[in-house]
Protein backbone atom coordinates (compact mmCIF):
# COMPACT_ATOMS: atom_id res chain seq x y z
CA UNK A 1 0.00 0.00 0.00
CA UNK A 2 3.32 2.20 0.32
CA UNK A 3 3.79 2.01 -3.43
CA UNK A 4 -0.07 3.30 -4.57
CA UNK A 5 -0.11 5.80 -1.65
CA UNK A 6 3.57 7.67 -3.27
CA UNK A 7 2.21 7.16 -6.81
CA UNK A 8 -1.44 8.42 -5.99
CA UNK A 9 0.74 11.70 -4.11
CA UNK A 10 3.23 12.18 -6.75
CA UNK A 11 -0.23 12.39 -9.11
CA UNK A 12 -2.23 14.63 -6.92
CA UNK A 13 -3.72 17.55 -8.79
CA UNK A 14 -3.61 19.73 -5.14
CA UNK A 15 -7.38 20.08 -4.87
CA UNK A 16 -10.35 18.34 -4.82
CA UNK A 17 -10.57 16.01 -7.31
CA UNK A 18 -12.79 13.67 -10.02
CA UNK A 19 -11.45 9.97 -10.58
CA UNK A 20 -11.99 7.46 -13.46
CA UNK A 21 -10.20 4.41 -13.38
CA UNK A 22 -9.17 2.00 -15.68
CA UNK A 23 -6.48 -0.44 -17.84
CA UNK A 24 -7.05 2.19 -20.80
CA UNK A 25 -5.41 -0.41 -23.02
CA UNK A 26 -5.82 1.48 -26.47
CA UNK A 27 -7.35 4.49 -25.43
CA UNK A 28 -9.65 3.51 -27.60
CA UNK A 29 -13.41 5.48 -28.28
CA UNK A 30 -14.70 4.05 -24.83
CA UNK A 31 -12.32 5.37 -22.82
CA UNK A 32 -12.24 8.94 -24.77
CA UNK A 33 -15.81 9.04 -24.05
CA UNK A 34 -15.28 8.18 -20.55
CA UNK A 35 -12.44 10.44 -19.95
CA UNK A 36 -14.64 13.29 -21.94
CA UNK A 37 -17.43 12.89 -19.37
CA UNK A 38 -15.31 12.95 -16.42
CA UNK A 39 -13.81 16.45 -17.47
CA UNK A 40 -17.48 17.48 -18.09
CA UNK A 41 -18.42 16.04 -14.52
CA UNK A 42 -15.34 17.56 -13.19
CA UNK A 43 -15.28 21.28 -14.58
CA UNK A 44 -19.05 21.43 -13.66
CA UNK A 45 -17.83 20.63 -10.08
CA UNK A 46 -15.04 22.84 -9.60
CA UNK A 47 -13.01 19.67 -9.34
CA UNK A 48 -9.63 18.66 -10.90
CA UNK A 49 -9.62 15.68 -13.43
CA UNK A 50 -7.91 12.61 -12.73
CA UNK A 51 -7.50 9.30 -15.12
CA UNK A 52 -5.78 6.26 -12.69
CA UNK A 53 -4.30 3.41 -14.87
CA UNK A 54 -2.17 0.80 -13.77
CA UNK A 55 1.30 -0.73 -15.28
CA UNK A 56 1.79 -3.73 -15.90
CA UNK A 57 -1.86 -4.86 -16.85
CA UNK A 58 -3.64 -6.66 -13.92
CA UNK A 59 -3.59 -9.89 -15.95
CA UNK A 60 0.00 -10.53 -15.78
CA UNK A 61 0.18 -10.63 -12.54
CA UNK A 62 -3.80 -12.35 -11.52
CA UNK A 63 -2.90 -15.04 -13.44
CA UNK A 64 1.34 -15.35 -14.35
CA UNK A 65 2.39 -16.73 -17.41
CA UNK A 66 -0.47 -16.03 -19.42
CA UNK A 67 0.19 -14.46 -22.82
CA UNK A 68 -0.37 -11.14 -23.57
CA UNK A 69 0.41 -7.92 -25.39
CA UNK A 70 -0.66 -4.15 -25.54
CA UNK A 71 -2.57 -1.73 -28.17
CA UNK A 72 -0.34 0.91 -26.89
CA UNK A 73 2.74 1.12 -25.02
CA UNK A 74 2.54 2.95 -21.82
CA UNK A 75 4.03 6.42 -22.39
CA UNK A 76 1.41 6.49 -25.65
CA UNK A 77 -1.07 5.67 -23.01
CA UNK A 78 -0.38 8.46 -20.72
CA UNK A 79 -0.12 10.75 -23.55
CA UNK A 80 -3.52 10.07 -24.96
CA UNK A 81 -4.90 10.34 -22.06
CA UNK A 82 -2.89 13.47 -20.87
CA UNK A 83 -3.77 14.53 -24.97
CA UNK A 84 -7.77 14.55 -23.75
CA UNK A 85 -7.56 17.23 -21.25
CA UNK A 86 -7.42 15.48 -17.92
CA UNK A 87 -5.48 17.48 -14.95
CA UNK A 88 -3.46 14.58 -13.90
CA UNK A 89 -2.69 11.11 -15.12
CA UNK A 90 -1.52 8.32 -12.22
CA UNK A 91 0.22 5.39 -12.85
CA UNK A 92 -0.34 2.68 -10.55
CA UNK A 93 1.78 -0.19 -10.25
CA UNK A 94 -0.05 -3.25 -10.53
CA UNK A 95 1.46 -5.51 -7.76
CA UNK A 96 0.31 -8.70 -5.61
CA UNK A 97 -0.15 -6.59 -2.74
CA UNK A 98 -2.23 -3.90 -4.91
CA UNK A 99 -4.44 -6.90 -5.87
CA UNK A 100 -5.32 -7.64 -2.35
CA UNK A 101 -6.71 -4.42 -1.12
CA UNK A 102 -10.12 -4.40 -0.07
CA UNK A 103 -12.19 -1.59 -2.00
CA UNK A 104 -12.61 -0.21 0.95
CA UNK A 105 -9.10 0.57 1.79
CA UNK A 106 -8.44 1.38 -2.00
CA UNK A 107 -10.71 3.92 -2.38
CA UNK A 108 -9.78 5.26 1.13
CA UNK A 109 -6.53 5.62 -0.69
CA UNK A 110 -8.26 8.01 -3.36
CA UNK A 111 -9.97 9.63 -0.34
CA UNK A 112 -6.54 10.72 1.44
CA UNK A 113 -4.27 11.24 -1.41
CA UNK A 114 -6.45 12.72 -4.36
CA UNK A 115 -9.40 14.54 -1.90
CA UNK A 116 -12.10 12.04 -3.85
CA UNK A 117 -15.07 13.66 -4.48
CA UNK A 118 -16.44 12.00 -7.24
CA UNK A 119 -15.63 8.69 -9.01
CA UNK A 120 -16.84 7.85 -12.39
CA UNK A 121 -17.04 4.05 -13.75
CA UNK A 122 -18.56 2.27 -16.10
CA UNK A 123 -21.94 -0.15 -15.76
CA UNK A 124 -19.70 -3.21 -15.70
CA UNK A 125 -16.77 -1.77 -13.07
CA UNK A 126 -15.31 -3.17 -10.02
CA UNK A 127 -12.48 -2.62 -8.29
CA UNK A 128 -10.71 -4.42 -4.97
CA UNK A 129 -9.83 -8.36 -3.97
CA UNK A 130 -12.15 -10.85 -5.65
CA UNK A 131 -13.86 -7.91 -7.40
CA UNK A 132 -15.93 -6.96 -4.50
CA UNK A 133 -16.26 -3.17 -5.39
CA UNK A 134 -19.00 -3.08 -7.72
CA UNK A 135 -21.63 -0.36 -8.37
CA UNK A 136 -23.67 -0.88 -5.28
CA UNK A 137 -20.91 -1.10 -2.58
CA UNK A 138 -18.80 1.77 -4.71
CA UNK A 139 -22.40 3.93 -3.64
CA UNK A 140 -22.13 2.81 -0.45
CA UNK A 141 -18.65 3.29 0.00
CA UNK A 142 -19.06 6.77 -1.05
CA UNK A 143 -22.08 7.37 0.98
CA UNK A 144 -19.69 6.45 3.99
CA UNK A 145 -15.92 8.34 3.12
CA UNK A 146 -17.60 11.67 1.25
CA UNK A 147 -17.57 11.06 -2.44
CA UNK A 148 -20.27 10.85 -5.49
CA UNK A 149 -20.87 8.06 -7.50
CA UNK A 150 -21.71 8.60 -10.99
CA UNK A 151 -22.35 5.68 -13.78
CA UNK A 152 -21.62 6.00 -17.15
CA UNK A 153 -23.29 4.22 -19.48
CA UNK A 154 -21.69 1.70 -22.01
CA UNK A 155 -20.49 3.36 -25.28
CA UNK A 156 -21.26 0.60 -27.97
CA UNK A 157 -19.84 0.02 -31.57
CA UNK A 158 -23.29 1.24 -33.64
CA UNK A 159 -23.03 4.48 -31.99
CA UNK A 160 -19.66 5.02 -32.96
CA UNK A 161 -20.46 4.02 -36.61
CA UNK A 162 -23.76 1.85 -37.73
CA UNK A 163 -22.24 -0.09 -39.95
CA UNK A 164 -19.35 -1.14 -37.94
CA UNK A 165 -19.79 -4.82 -36.41
CA UNK A 166 -22.55 -5.94 -34.02
CA UNK A 167 -23.15 -3.06 -32.07
CA UNK A 168 -21.79 -4.62 -28.74
CA UNK A 169 -19.40 -2.80 -26.34
CA UNK A 170 -16.40 -0.84 -27.55
CA UNK A 171 -13.14 -2.60 -25.88
CA UNK A 172 -9.85 -4.10 -26.39
CA UNK A 173 -11.65 -7.32 -27.38
CA UNK A 174 -13.25 -6.21 -30.00
CA UNK A 175 -10.16 -4.21 -31.04
CA UNK A 176 -8.05 -6.89 -30.86
CA UNK A 177 -10.77 -9.06 -32.74
CA UNK A 178 -9.99 -6.97 -35.79
CA UNK A 179 -6.64 -6.39 -35.59
CA UNK A 180 -6.23 -10.73 -35.21
CA UNK A 181 -7.75 -10.45 -39.27
CA UNK A 182 -6.24 -6.89 -40.31
CA UNK A 183 -9.37 -5.40 -40.71
CA UNK A 184 -7.44 -1.84 -39.81
CA UNK A 185 -10.88 0.17 -40.98
CA UNK A 186 -12.68 -1.71 -38.09
CA UNK A 187 -9.43 -0.97 -35.63
CA UNK A 188 -9.59 2.48 -36.43
CA UNK A 189 -12.92 3.01 -36.15
CA UNK A 190 -12.86 1.32 -32.87
CA UNK A 191 -9.74 3.14 -31.34
CA UNK A 192 -11.14 6.62 -32.98
CA UNK A 193 -7.72 7.04 -34.91
CA UNK A 194 -5.37 4.67 -36.72
CA UNK A 195 -3.28 1.59 -34.91
CA UNK A 196 0.27 2.40 -34.95
CA UNK A 197 3.57 1.16 -33.87
CA UNK A 198 6.29 3.14 -32.39
CA UNK A 199 10.70 2.87 -32.78
CA UNK A 200 13.90 3.43 -33.78
CA UNK A 201 15.04 2.30 -36.95
CA UNK A 202 17.36 -0.39 -36.75
CA UNK A 203 19.43 -2.60 -38.97
CA UNK A 204 18.37 -5.51 -40.81
CA UNK A 205 19.47 -8.12 -43.46
CA UNK A 206 19.41 -5.21 -46.31
CA UNK A 207 17.51 -7.88 -48.46
CA UNK A 208 14.81 -5.22 -48.88
CA UNK A 209 18.42 -2.88 -50.57
CA UNK A 210 19.20 -5.87 -52.45
CA UNK A 211 15.96 -6.78 -54.26
CA UNK A 212 15.44 -3.12 -54.89
CA UNK A 213 13.27 -1.72 -52.10
CA UNK A 214 15.63 -0.37 -49.25
CA UNK A 215 13.58 -0.83 -46.29
CA UNK A 216 13.06 0.66 -42.83
CA UNK A 217 13.14 -1.98 -39.61
CA UNK A 218 11.67 -0.57 -36.51
CA UNK A 219 12.51 -2.13 -33.31
CA UNK A 220 9.53 -2.99 -30.97
CA UNK A 221 8.75 -4.60 -28.11
CA UNK A 222 8.13 -8.06 -27.73
CA UNK A 223 4.59 -7.31 -25.94
CA UNK A 224 3.38 -4.86 -28.40
CA UNK A 225 0.22 -6.43 -30.41
CA UNK A 226 0.60 -6.29 -33.50
CA UNK A 227 -1.83 -7.09 -37.15
CA UNK A 228 -2.01 -10.48 -38.83
CA UNK A 229 0.66 -11.03 -40.49
CA UNK A 230 0.70 -9.28 -43.85
CA UNK A 231 1.56 -6.33 -46.50
CA UNK A 232 -0.17 -2.46 -45.30
CA UNK A 233 -0.61 0.35 -46.42
CA UNK A 234 0.73 2.64 -44.07
CA UNK A 235 1.92 6.26 -43.09
CA UNK A 236 5.21 6.47 -41.56
CA UNK A 237 6.06 9.60 -39.41
CA UNK A 238 9.77 10.31 -39.55
CA UNK A 239 11.95 13.88 -38.77
CA UNK A 240 8.35 15.57 -38.98
CA UNK A 241 7.20 14.24 -42.05
CA UNK A 242 4.70 11.64 -43.15
CA UNK A 243 5.24 9.76 -45.97
CA UNK A 244 3.32 7.27 -48.37
CA UNK A 245 4.82 3.66 -47.37
CA UNK A 246 4.16 -0.13 -47.58
CA UNK A 247 4.78 -2.22 -44.67
CA UNK A 248 5.50 -6.29 -44.50
CA UNK A 249 4.76 -7.57 -41.14
CA UNK A 250 5.63 -11.22 -40.46
CA UNK A 251 8.42 -13.94 -40.45
CA UNK A 252 9.48 -13.66 -44.37
CA UNK A 253 8.96 -17.11 -45.03
CA UNK A 254 10.39 -16.57 -48.62
CA UNK A 255 14.26 -16.16 -46.69
CA UNK A 256 13.16 -19.10 -44.43
CA UNK A 257 15.38 -17.74 -41.63
CA UNK A 258 16.22 -20.71 -39.22
CA UNK A 259 14.86 -18.81 -36.16
CA UNK A 260 12.06 -16.86 -37.84
CA UNK A 261 10.63 -13.65 -35.76
CA UNK A 262 8.35 -11.27 -36.51
CA UNK A 263 9.67 -7.45 -38.41
CA UNK A 264 8.62 -4.75 -39.51
CA UNK A 265 9.61 -3.62 -42.57
CA UNK A 266 8.89 -0.15 -44.26
CA UNK A 267 9.23 0.77 -47.71
CA UNK A 268 9.23 4.28 -48.19
CA UNK A 269 7.21 5.40 -51.55
CA UNK A 270 9.68 8.80 -52.84
CA UNK A 271 12.31 8.70 -50.48
CA UNK A 272 15.77 8.61 -50.11
CA UNK A 273 17.86 9.03 -46.94
CA UNK A 274 19.83 7.39 -43.93
CA UNK A 275 16.62 6.83 -41.30
CA UNK A 276 19.01 4.54 -39.14
CA UNK A 277 18.49 5.58 -35.80
CA UNK A 278 15.15 7.21 -36.08
CA UNK A 279 12.48 7.16 -33.84
CA UNK A 280 9.53 6.30 -36.56
CA UNK A 281 5.68 6.05 -35.95
CA UNK A 282 3.54 3.44 -38.50
CA UNK A 283 -0.13 4.58 -38.71
CA UNK A 284 -1.45 1.13 -40.33
CA UNK A 285 -4.36 2.10 -42.59
CA UNK A 286 -5.40 -1.14 -44.89
CA UNK A 287 -4.20 -4.38 -45.49
CA UNK A 288 -3.42 -5.56 -49.05
CA UNK A 289 -3.08 -9.14 -48.85
CA UNK A 290 -1.62 -11.67 -46.54
CA UNK A 291 2.37 -12.91 -45.80
CA UNK A 292 3.40 -14.94 -48.62
CA UNK A 293 6.12 -17.54 -49.58
CA UNK A 294 7.69 -16.93 -52.89
CA UNK A 295 9.38 -19.63 -55.15
CA UNK A 296 12.28 -17.04 -56.37
CA UNK A 297 13.22 -13.61 -55.52
CA UNK A 298 11.39 -12.55 -59.19
CA UNK A 299 8.09 -13.73 -57.87
CA UNK A 300 8.35 -11.79 -54.88
CA UNK A 301 9.85 -8.47 -56.58
CA UNK A 302 6.64 -8.56 -59.04
CA UNK A 303 4.40 -8.97 -55.85
CA UNK A 304 6.30 -5.73 -54.02
CA UNK A 305 5.77 -3.87 -57.43
CA UNK A 306 2.13 -4.72 -57.49
CA UNK A 307 1.93 -4.03 -53.62
CA UNK A 308 3.29 -0.45 -54.01
CA UNK A 309 1.46 0.03 -56.70
CA UNK A 310 -1.55 -0.76 -54.76
CA UNK A 311 -0.32 1.78 -52.26
CA UNK A 312 0.08 4.71 -54.53
CA UNK A 313 -3.64 4.05 -55.68
CA UNK A 314 -5.06 3.75 -51.74
CA UNK A 315 -3.62 7.40 -51.22
CA UNK A 316 -4.29 8.63 -54.71
CA UNK A 317 -7.73 7.41 -54.16
CA UNK A 318 -7.94 9.57 -50.19
CA UNK A 319 -6.99 12.83 -52.06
Amino acid sequence: MILAREELARAAPGRDSAVTIGKFDGVHHGHQYLVRRLIELARAQGLASVAITFNPHPITVLRPGTPFTYLCPLEERVNLLRGLGVDSVAILSFTSQLAQLSARDFVSLLVQELHLRLLLVGPDFALGRNREGDIERLRALGEELGYQLEVAPLLTEDEVSPRLTSGGKIGSRAIRAALAVGNMEAVTKLLGRPFSLRGPVVRGAARGKTLGFPTANIAIGLDQALPAFGIYVTLAHVCGKAYPSATSIGIRPTFEDPEPKPTIETYILDFEGDLYGKEMRLEILHRLRDEQRFNSPEALIAAMQVDIANTREYFHARV
